[in-house]
C-alpha cells in the first residue's frame, strides 16, 4: 500500500494544479500515510471538523492542524473554510476517487488478514444503541469474559451509526435493518414500546382515561423521527414534564416516578418499571404503540473470524427473545421486586 499511495496523491495533486509544483516534486520520496487518507475521507464526507473528529476520535483543533500539515505536504488547498463548514476544492474532488480506492484496498487487506486468525482472541468492536448497551450488553460482558478471557471488547453506546463496511465496528445491534452493504444479519427480537413508570406513580394514576392526565417524558427534536417520539406527537397534547434524548435519563426519571416514558417492554424485566394501565377510552391510541425489530449485524467477510464468531454467538444467545428471559442488570436489586409488580 505505501508504495502505491504517493503515486495516487502526487498524480492527482499535479492534475488538480495543472502542473507539478516544486513542492509536489519534493514529496516524491515521501509516503502519503494511510492516516492522512482516512482524515481526508472523513473531512470530505462530514464537511465539518467536529463531524470528522467524532468519526476519527480526534478533537477539532488536532484535526485542523493535521489538515494544514497535509495541505502543505501536498502543495494544494483541499478545503475552503466557511461558516457552513468545509467545502471541497477541485483538488479534493480529484483526489476523492483515489482515496476511496485506497480505502477499499485497505479494507480488503484487513478482511483477508483477519481470515488467517485461528485463536479466539483480540479486539471486537461493538456498536450498540443507548439503553441496549448499558442495560443488556454491558452487564452480560462478564459472562463473555468468563467464556473467552482473551477477547477484548470496545463498546460504542452512542446514537451514532458506525459504518460496518468501513470497519468502524465489527458487529452492531441495530433497530433498523440495513438495506445495503455486504452484511449478514439476524433478528434478535421484536419489542413493543409501552408506557412505563415507577410502581408508586402507576398506583397514583390508576387506570388512565385521558392521556393528558399523565406526566409524560418526551424525546428532544433531534430524535423526533423515531417511533415513540412520533406516537407522543400524535396522541399527547399536554406539555411533557421532561424532554431529553438521553435514553438512560428517561429510564431513570421514569423509575424515580417523575413521569411516564415509552420504553421497550423488555426493560420491565430488568429495571424497576411497571406498565401504566389505560381505560378503553384511549384504547385506539394504545393500539398504535410502536414496535421495533432488533438486528444483530456483521460484515460477511468477517463472520467466520474466530473472535467475531464467538461474540456473535454470545450476543445471539444472550439477546434473542430477551424480552422473555433477559437477566437482571446489577442495577436491579432484590428490594425492587415489590415495586416492579403491576399495580392492582
Amino acid at each position: 500500500m505505501d508504495a502505491v499511495q504517493p503515486a495516487y496523491w502526487q498524480h492527482m495533486v499535479a492534475s488538480a494544479q495543472g502542473k507539478q509544483s516544486s513542492r509536489s516534486a519534493r514529496t516524491s520520496g515521501e509516503s502519503a500515510r494511510w492516516d492522512d487518507v482516512r482524515l481526508f475521507l472523513a473531512l470530505y464526507r462530514e464537511r465539518t471538523l467536529g463531524g470528522a473528529g467524532g468519526r476519527l476520535g480526534l478533537d477539532a483543533s488536532t484535526l485542523s492542524r493535521r489538515l494544514v500539515a497535509m495541505e502543505e505536504l501536498l502543495g494544494a488547498r483541499l478545503f475552503d473554510r466557511t461558516r457552513e463548514g468545509l467545502l471541497p476544492t477541485r483538488a479534493a474532488e480529484l483526489l476523492m476517487p483515489a482515496a476511496e480506492e485506497m480505502e477499499g484496498a485497505q479494507l480488503r487487506f484487513t478482511r483477508q488478514a483477519s481470515s488467517l486468525e485461528v485463536a479466539i482472541e483480540g479486539v471486537v468492536r461493538l456498536s450498540v444503541p443507548p439503553g441496549v448497551a448499558d442495560v443488556f450488553v454491558a452487564p452480560a460482558l462478564v459472562r463473555l469474559r468468563a467464556r473467552h478471557p482473551k477477547i477484548r471488547i470496545e463498546l460504542d453506546g452512542s446514537i451514532r451509526v458506525l459504518d460496518l463496511t468501513r470497519r468502524e465496528a465489527d458487529l452492531a445491534i441495530r433497530i433498523i435493518r440495513p438495506e445495503s452493504g455486504d452484511l449478514v444479519m439476524t433478528k434478535l427480537l421484536t419489542s413493543r414500546w409501552v408506557a412505563m413508570t415507577s410502581y408508586e406513580y402507576a398506583e397514583e394514576l390508576g387506570r388512565v382515561r385521558r392521556l393528558e392526565d399523565v406526566r409524560w417524558i418526551a424525546w428532544a427534536s433531534d430524535l423526533a423521527g423515531i417511533g415513540p417520539a412520533r406516537w407522543l406527537q400524535k396522541h399527547v397534547r399536554a406539555d411533557p414534564v421532561l424532554v431529553t434524548s438521553h435514553f438512560a435519563a428517561q429510564i431513570s426519571a421514569a423509575e424515580a416516578g417523575l413521569g411516564v416514558a415509552l420504553i421497550p417492554e423488555s426493560y420491565a424485566r430488568v429495571r424497576p418499571l411497571v406498565p401504566v394501565r389505560f381505560a378503553d377510552a384511549v384504547g385506539s391510541a394504545i393500539a398504535e404503540w410502536p414496535a421495533d425489530d432488533t438486528w444483530l449485524v456483521g460484515h460477511r467477510a468477517l463472520r467466520d473470524v474466530p473472535r467475531i464468531a464467538a461474540v456473535w454467538s454470545f450476543l445471539l444467545e444472550e439477546l434473542t427473545d430477551a424480552g422473555g428471559r433477559a437477566r437482571p442488570s446489577p442495577g436491579k436489586r432484590r428490594g425492587d421486586r415489590r415495586r416492579s409488580r403491576t399495580p392492582a
